[in-house]
């Protein structure tokens, strides 16, 4: 099945300040799009606007030739998303399977012949599919390591089997083994959907990127990562922040300055 994401001369202002400018983009078809920048870059902003959640001043979003402009119940027909850990709330009293299984039942409408065996059914299976341990299903969100919590919300982005995953910093809050795990898990995830991630650390899944997006309140650069991981091209966000070892380094994003 074809995937495509199109977004169309999007502008987006908050409280006054424009946040994002003139961007245009398109995604097709399974695989990985790292979307980079400093903080305060927009690249959240740009995620929402793509999830229907925050309504360009100016612009549209299509997705699958359904215009989801600030409509996010379109847009969530289509697209799984995980939001970043130091945003989500984890002291919900759920365990990992209730937690999965909940998302099911909320939308219920979808699937409306879904028993309470079915939906168990399905939960449990995500949760196979993102790599945690039937030990963990039991457990209460504010049990879990930031790892385990990552692909609890992975699965349960997942439960609807949407041909799009959106993550905010799926990397963040994670020590440094999850990290690889977790890069692992998008980099399967890849290959039969199409994943869009914001990173301040694209290296730990570049051989498995198809593209790479640099942003700075507007498209700076987007295109194969060896168009856009280069030194020229870096310092028109990073300036002198970006250190030449073996490779480009992106550094941390309290490190990054605009120009």
């Amino acid at each position: 099945m074809t995937v495509e994401i199109v977004v169309e001369d999007v502008y987006v202002d908050y409280r006054g300040q424009r946040v994002l400018s003139r961007v245009n983009l398109a995604f097709k078809d399974a695989g990985l799009v790292q979307v980079i920048g400093p903080n305060g870059a927009g690249k959240t902003t740009l995620l929402r606007v793509i999830l229907g959640l925050i309504k360009p001043r100016h612009g549209r979003v299509v997705v699958n030739g359904v215009d989801v402009t600030g409509k996010p119940q379109k847009a969530g027909k289509m697209i799984g998303y995980v939001p970043q850990l130091t945003t989500f709330g984890q002291h919900y009293p759920l365990t990992v399977l209730e937690f999965v299984e909940l998302e099911l039942l909320l939308r219920h409408k979808r699937w409306p012949r879904l028993s309470d065996r079915g939906a168990r059914e399905k939960a449990t299976s995500v949760l196979k599919i993102v790599g945690l341990d039937e030990s963990v299903w039991s457990k209460k969100l504010a049990e879990l390591s930031g790892g385990q919590l990552q692909r609890s919300m992975i699965a349960r982005a997942l439960v609807h089997d949407p041909p799009i995953l959106v993550l905010d910093e799926p990397l963040s809050s994670v020590d440094p083994a999850g990290k690889h795990e977790i890069s692992r898990l998008i980099a399967r995830l890849a290959e039969k959907k199409l994943v869009i991630l914001t990173s301040h650390d694209p290296f730990l899944l570049l051989k498995n990127t198809n593209m790479i997006v640099l942003l700075n309140r507007g498209v700076i650069a987007a295109g194969k990562p060896e168009d856009v991981l280069r030194e020229d091209v870096l310092r028109k966000v990073y300036g002198e922040a970006v250190a030449y070892i073996e490779s480009y380094y992106i550094p941390d994003q309290h490190m990054a300055r605009s120009l």
